[in-house]
C-alpha cells in the first residue's frame, strides 16, 4: 500500500521546471525573470545570452531544463514552446556577522531564492493581414487625387 497517484497540477500542453537555492535576491532575479515571460523559448534563450546580469545563467539552465522537462516527459514539440509563466520565491538566508566600530556587529543576510518556469505548447496559426479597399482612405473617404505636372499642363 501506497499513497494514491497526486494528480498532475498542469495541463497536458505544459511542462514545469523549478531551480532552487539560486545565490541571489528574488526581486533582482524577478528582473531577469520578466524579460523571459510569454515570449518563445528560442527567443527568450536569446535574450537570456545577451543579458548582462549574472544571474541570467542560471535562469538560462531552468528554462532548459522545463524545455527538456516538455520534451522527454511529456512529448510536446520544442519548436512551438513559450513561456507562459515564471515566477520567483524565497529561499534560505544566510546571516553573516560584519564587524562595525566600538565594538558592534552588523547583520549581513545572504538570501537566496528559487525559480519556477513554465512552458506551454502554443501552435502559431498564421494569421493573413486584411488587405486595404482600394481607395478607402483615412475614414473611408477616397483619397484626394493629385494631379500630375503633366496633367496639370494638359488642363491648361
Amino acid at each position: 500500500m501506497g499513497k494514491p497517484k497526486r494528480e498532475r497540477s498542469l495541463g497536458d500542453t505544459e511542462a514545469k521546471a523549478v531551480g532552487r537555492m539560486i545565490r541571489t535576491s528574488q526581486y533582482k532575479l524577478n528582473r531577469v525573470a520578466e524579460l523571459i515571460r510569454g515570449k518563445r523559448v528560442e527567443q527568450a534563450l536569446a535574450d537570456l545570452n545577451f543579458s548582462r546580469k549574472r544571474i541570467a545563467n542560471d535562469v538560462v539552465k531552468v528554462l532548459k531544463a522545463a524545455v527538456a522537462n516538455a520534451e522527454n516527459n511529456h512529448s510536446l514539440d520544442v519548436d512551438d514552446l513559450v513561456v507562459s509563466q515564471a515566477w520567483t520565491g524565497k529561499d534560505m538566508v544566510l546571516k553573516r556577522f560584519h564587524a562595525r566600530g566600538r565594538g558592534r556587529g552588523a547583520r549581513v543576510e545572504k538570501p537566496f531564492s528559487e525559480l519556477t518556469i513554465i512552458v506551454a505548447e502554443k501552435k502559431e496559426q498564421k494569421k493573413e493581414k486584411p488587405k486595404a479597399k482600394k481607395g478607402a482612405g483615412a475614414k473611408g473617404k477616397a483619397p484626394a487625387k493629385r494631379k500630375t505636372e503633366a496633367a496639370k499642363k494638359e488642363a491648361a
